[in-house]
């Protein structure tokens, strides 16, 4: 025990290279049939006025997911978390010319949040941002983004795309209870295609769970029965079509 009170009050922290850590996050949420993502525009150089991941520098006194949900509520107005956001760490991003400012390590989190299909939670620019705003995910991928959040924002499209062939995460893109239809907008949204309607159907019922409840479609109709999600996977896998966008290959 000696030895070890020896040797870090001996320790000198600054003999190694420093390196900064912070946060990145990419919040996807569907509107009007496409998938969406919360962008900033950043306020400060470097990439001053360019469109950027809402993100910042890790505090001392707290951990990236705590940093992550201060650094949204601060960049977009978002009060983060609720019921209705899904979290989860995608990964960390550690080349060494990433930002120019120094070594920068970011770590990254996959936000999914639930809407009705139509509106999109409202953003207000704070911090250093210059503005706040939603963009459609297949639009914006066909640009640049600042830093490497290009490479960021289609790996988390990637890992949503994947994860829907097997589990029920789309879901979480909708509210607590949803129509097959509803299910589907959002796999058509992620994947960038059009399913056939008869076919996901067959293959979703199996993991869904029917409330009895009903509701009545906007445009008139029949009344489509309510559905919510089980946790069980998808088996066999419900593969992405060919040419899909909702991967690393084709989003580009």
């Amino acid at each position: 025990m000696n030895s070890e009170k020896n040797f870090l009050a001996s320790y000198r922290p600054e003999d190694y290279p420093a390196t900064a850590v912070t946060v990145d996050l990419v919040v996807l949420a569907v509107a009007r049939g496409a998938l969406h993502v919360a962008l900033v525009r950043r306020g400060e150089h470097p990439f001053k006025d360019a469109l950027a991941l809402p993100g910042g520098f890790l505090h001392p006194d707290e951990d990236a997911l705590h940093a992550a949900w201060r650094e949204l509520a601060e960049e977009t107005g978002m009060a983060l978390p609720s019921p209705e956001a899904h979290v989860e760490q995608l990964a960390s991003y550690s080349a060494p010319d990433r930002d120019p400012r120094m070594r920068i390590v970011s770590i990254a989190h996959l936000v999914l949040l639930a809407t009705d299909g139509n509106t999109l939670p409202p953003l207000s620019a704070g911090s250093d941002a210059a503005g706040a705003e939603w963009s459609p995910v297949h639009k914006t991928l066909k640009g640049e983004l600042a830093f490497d959040h290009s490479a960021i924002l289609r790996d988390g499209l990637e890992r949503l795309s994947g994860k829907m062939e097997y589990t029920l995460i789309a879901a979480r893109l909708l509210p607590e209870t949803f129509t097959v239809t509803q299910l589907r907008t959002v796999y058509d949204a992620v994947w960038d295609t059009s399913l056939p309607a008869g076919n996901f159907t067959r293959k979703m019922m199996p993991q869904l769970h029917d409330t009895g409840q009903k509701v009545r479609a906007a445009t008139g109709g029949a009344p489509a029965a309510l559905f919510s999600a089980t946790d069980k996977h998808i088996h066999p896998p419900l593969a992405r079509p060919a040419g899909a966008r909702g991967s690393a290959a084709g989003a580009g």
